[in-house]
């Protein structure tokens, strides 16, 4: 047993699953958006983001993740309607496969109709800080449905200005104080603690050097009790590190970060390049599991 078992519980409580967590679990993104600044829109359509998503399967995620408004740095928001119409059809024939699905939304009327169709999980960029336009906050709809798993993700500023004025002074402090109180309100609205994953958030708001300052101080991060999920995939701190302008071409630096992340305590990794992370993550373990025995 390896020193951050003791902090990490071994099941994610979700919806449908109760995910093991003793080995490291592979999201695999599916991004229903025309300005992913990973894939450039690859998926944007409802058929092509279904097949893609059935390649992931096929290469070993554990889980999905749909999402249908981008992120990324400078990204502007999407209306309402037009997020659902994009990432409620794929739900609706994703969740008949009978695999682990996750909504990648901030919105509170986005995760109730996804969660109403299905959904096993709530991923939220903004940790369920936003209310919707009938008033009713994200952390309302997740505290009102009984089982629903979330990934509470750390945010500086706003995608739209986050990395024009990223964070000051010692990143991890500041990450672990934030997410120690989002999980802490959602406890206190009667959320299990066995439900809540968290995400410090790489390339939300921060420089490179504290990106790197949260990997190789992640262990204090497990201090908190809950997991970790790492979401390294294609961002720019690699691109910054490699001097590999093109996100697409970031697949080697993301599969190291991942595996770096999971030899630190990260218990699920949300990434592009599920193939690749699913073989190097087999022979991680397989090196792992012989050292343990």
């Amino acid at each position: 047993m390896t020193s951050h078992d003791r902090y990490s519980p071994p099941i994610w409580q979700t919806r449908r699953f109760a995910i093991d967590l003793r080995h490291p679990r592979v999201m695999g993104i599916v991004n229903v958006t025309p300005d992913s600044f990973s894939d450039g829109g690859a998926h944007a359509g409802v058929d092509s983001a279904l097949r893609h998503a059935e390649t992931l399967l096929r290469e070993g995620a554990d889980i999905l993740d749909i999402g249908g408004e981008s992120t990324r740095p400078g990204a502007q928001p999407v209306p309402l309607q037009e997020e659902l119409a994009r990432v409620l059809p794929v739900v609706r024939e994703a969740v008949r496969w009978n695999v682990p699905l996750s909504i990648d939304t901030y919105k509170p009327e986005v995760m109730a109709a996804c969660l109403a169709e299905g959904v096993d999980i709530v991923n939220d960029v903004w940790a369920l800080r936003r209310v919707g336009d009938d008033g009713r906050s994200a952390e309302a709809v997740v505290a009102q449905h009984p089982t629903c798993g979330v990934v509470l993700m750390h945010m500086h500023r706003q995608p739209q200005d986050m990395q024009v004025q990223p964070m000051q002074g010692d990143a991890v402090t500041q990450v672990r104080d934030f997410l120690a109180q989002r999980a802490q309100a959602l406890q206190a609205r009667g959320v299990a603690a066995a439900r809540i994953v968290l995400d410090y958030g790489i390339g939300f708001g921060k420089t490179v050097e504290q990106n790197l300052d949260l990997l190789a101080r992640q262990h204090e991060l497990l201090t908190l009790g809950y997991p970790l999920l790492a979401g390294w995939s294609r961002k720019s701190t690699l691109g910054r590190i490699t001097g590999v302008d093109d996100p697409q071409q970031r697949m080697p630096a993301s599969v190291a970060a991942a595996l770096l992340a999971v030899q630190r305590g990260a218990r699920i990794v949300r990434v592009h390049d599920v193939a690749a992370t699913v073989q190097a993550l087999r022979v991680w373990m397989a090196l792992n599991d012989r050292e343990d025995a």
